[in-house]
């Protein structure tokens, strides 16, 4: 098994490993839990997937286990920032405004975690470890990217769980109900790993 930040600026060192994660995200996304999303030749994508961001895959042998999108939370493409903010803006439908206590954070500082899965395929036996491969690049890509903490919006046990697997997680906004699955944002900090 292995872990790979990808970027614009290195896709093409790694083969189809970005495509089989877009389609690792649709066959979690759209044909598993059936959310409506942008589609294409067998590929979930959105607005957040630019050159601004960052992909991390867990892979074996060119399948994708797992995977997390992270997103810089000063960036802009149009209208669009980032997914948390741009929800409390109003500019999603799926995804309610009122969900952070404050207003959502624009520094260099605070990247966006988002698109997080692990592949229904992954047989319950494994899904920790793979999970342990998905946290921990993210957390070393996000602090090589200058990231003291990570915002996200993940199930509302999600802080029990980072417990579990070290991570230091706090509730930052309600919990809701988000196409059926009871979510809440968290900030995950990552200043006591920068040394």
């Amino acid at each position: 098994m292995q872990t790979t930040t990808l970027s614009f600026a290195n896709l093409h060192n790694h083969g189809d490993l970005f495509a089989n994660m877009l389609r690792a995200r649709h066959e979690t996304f759209i044909q598993h839990a059936k959310w409506d999303l942008p589609q294409a030749d067998g590929m979930e994508y959105d607005q957040y997937d630019t050159p601004a961001s960052r992909w991390i895959a867990v892979h074996e042998f060119g399948d994708v286990l797992a995977g997390i999108r992270l997103t810089p939370t000063t960036t802009r493409c149009g209208i669009y920032s980032y997914m948390i903010r741009d929800a409390q803006r109003g500019l999603l439908d799926s995804i309610p405004s009122d969900l952070l206590f404050e207003e959502a954070p624009v520094a260099e500082h605070v990247w966006e975690s988002s698109r997080i899965f692990v592949s229904p395929r992954v047989p319950a036996k494994n899904r920790l470890k793979v999970q342990i491969s998905l946290i921990g690049e993210m957390t070393n890509s996000a602090r090589e990217l200058g990231a003291t903490s990570v915002i996200c919006l993940i199930p509302e046990n999600g802080n029990r769980w980072g417990r579990r697997v070290g991570l230091d997680i706090d509730v930052i906004g309600p919990v809701m109900d988000i196409g059926g699955a009871r979510n809440a944002c968290m900030r995950i900090n990552l200043i006591n790993k920068l040394h």
